[in-house]
């Protein structure tokens, strides 16, 4: 094809970013002409394997849309135009093989395919698929690994089946021998799209087989999806707010906007990269301050990493009832007792806020999705796939490798070094919503129990939930199953006299047993570099 116009199809899935965007940036050098092509892949409107829930809930589709046309417009304003053709993200409802092999029939100038290589199964097959395509048609196939913070081939664990079992095994060795690569500068004028390609409209909720999502004035995440808005997002949580100083200290929140940095939506589909995060970070310390708090964001951003290259070690096993361990564990499929949980209705306040969160807004904290999974594969001893399918559906973040090397760990079959670790549900409660401010935000039918009582009803007189306007059974359940180790908490008020619980305005020293030593090895190695 010497002579020849080239043209480059580059397949973006979870990379819908403009920035430090490999399969642009290569595109850009290889190509005379490049077609951004994402595709509404109708696998991923089917059902989830075990128990049949929609692969994508609403929320989640909604952020999607918003993102996809976000980047559309995001490479128009960096098109040059060529013969009246501006770059565009081409869109088509298709499997990417077929849409993929569609283009290259009809274009006849197409010389390579370039994407970012994922790492489960479904999305494995999609590349073993488009790699037969292009072979058949003579097309060069490029690939990338840029989902993590540290790449795949830098990683001091070759081949991966050496890769620790344990976290912080894995995160040690990362921070001291690996360093992170640096983003990659997009062209200000991408190449324009080959002639004769339709952009393609986008697809409405409706398209794909759900119903609009209702934006909940009480959600914790009320941001749209997309590239401007992730980066839009780090610009307020870092510098014009610095709220990221105080990251560790309120990370554990329930309530609001900005107890987390809330970067998981927009990481979970590309629209942010994780190493930009990175240099932002490091910027960050460089002109304002370095504490836990700044380390906490890329210690977080490391267990993403962490969860990614569990999946490449271990492939299906991750979906694998057993798990990693192979651990037989008698888990019960009770259907009835997976619906009080999913619909928030197991009578443990705590556990059906978080689970009311969910269902309405696509979005739960990082300690409500602890607690809920914990009681769900530990204290009713469900098959911890019910949960993990559930979550699959409705969050707005949901991320494959994340979600399900969280359940894992979680069920006790994963990377949990701790033998049958349990959550609390009534500890867990106190500590992080002492006056129960979060419950009675998404119970309003228990907004008349006053304090730290809301979180265990059924340990009320009669009379006080009489004055409280509830009726066990009737306008809230019966728990469901009471664990024995909720008894000593039971009518416990938060102590130390402060109005504000863990989680909210944290302790402002982290108590030394909870330190973490790679903090202390982040900062003296940071001393070292400057």
């Amino acid at each position: 094809m010497s002579g020849a116009a080239r043209t480059a199809i580059c397949l973006l899935r979870c990379d819908l970013r403009a920035h430090d965007n490999q399969v642009l940036h290569w595109a850009q050098g290889n190509a005379d002409f490049i077609i951004p092509l994402y595709c509404f892949d109708p696998r991923h409107y089917l059902g989830t394997h075990c128990y049949g829930f929609p692969k994508t809930g609403p929320h989640r589709l909604r952020f999607l849309l918003e993102s996809v046309k976000d980047l559309r417009e995001t490479l128009k304003k960096k098109g040059r135009p060529i013969f009246c053709v501006c770059s565009t993200l081409v869109v088509r409802k298709g499997k990417p093989e077929d849409v993929v092999r569609d283009l290259i029939s009809q274009l006849g100038s197409v010389s390579a395919l370039a994407f970012h290589e994922e790492a489960t199964q479904e999305e494995l097959d999609v590349e073993k698929g488009l790699c037969q395509v292009c072979s058949q048609h003579g097309v060069k196939i490029q690939t990338f690994w840029a989902s993590t913070l540290y790449h795949r081939d830098d990683l001091p664990f070759r081949p991966i089946s050496r890769l620790p079992d344990v976290y912080t095994h894995f995160r040690k060795a990362v921070e001291s021998e690996v360093k992170v690569r640096p983003t990659l500068r997009m062209a200000d004028q991408l190449k324009p799209l080959a002639p004769g390609v339709e952009e393609g409209c986008i697809p409405t909720m409706e398209d794909l087989g759900q119903k609009d999502a209702v934006t909940d004035p009480r959600t914790a995440f009320p941001c749209s999806g997309g590239e401007t808005q992730a980066l839009m997002r780090l610009q307020y949580y870092f510098w014009d707010t610095n709220l990221v100083a105080s990251y560790k200290e309120t990370r554990n929140g329930l309530v609001g906007m900005d107890y987390s940095t809330k970067f998981a939506p927009w990481l979970a589909l590309g629209c942010i990269s994780p190493r930009y995060i990175y240099e932002q970070i490091q910027k960050y310390e460089k002109e304002r301050t370095a504490n836990q708090s700044t380390y906490w964001v890329l210690f977080e951003l490391l267990w993403r990493d962490y969860f990614r290259f569990v999946a490449l070690k271990y492939g299906k096993r991750i979906f694998s009832l057993r798990g990693l361990q192979s651990k037989e564990v008698p888990w019960k499929k009770d259907l009835q007792l997976f619906d009080f949980w999913k619909e928030g209705k197991t009578g443990i306040p705590f556990v059906d806020a978080n689970m009311r969160e969910l269902a309405a807004t696509g979005f739960m904290s990082n300690r409500g999705r602890q607690n809920v999974a914990s009681f769900l594969t530990k204290d009713l001893g469900l098959d911890w796939r019910m949960g993990a399918e559930w979550f699959e559906y409705l969050l707005v973040d949901y991320d494959v490798c994340s979600n399900y090397g969280n359940w894992l760990y979680s069920a006790g079959i994963g990377n949990d070094p701790r033998d049958n670790r349990k959550f609390n549900m009534i500890k867990q409660g106190l500590d992080y919503d002492g006056n129960g401010d979060y419950v009675r935000l998404w119970l309003p039918e228990l907004q008349g129990i006053k304090g730290a009582d809301i979180h265990t009803p059924w340990a009320l007189n009669g009379a006080a939930l009489s004055q409280a306007g509830v009726t066990l059974g009737e306008t809230y359940p019966q728990p469901v199953v009471t664990a024995p180790e909720w008894s000593r908490h039971i009518n416990q008020r938060p102590q130390g006299g402060s109005p504000h619980p863990r989680g909210r305005r944290g302790p402002a020293h982290t108590p030394m047993q909870h330190k973490d030593r790679g903090i202390d090895f982040y900062f003296s190695r940071k001393k070292d570099v400057r």
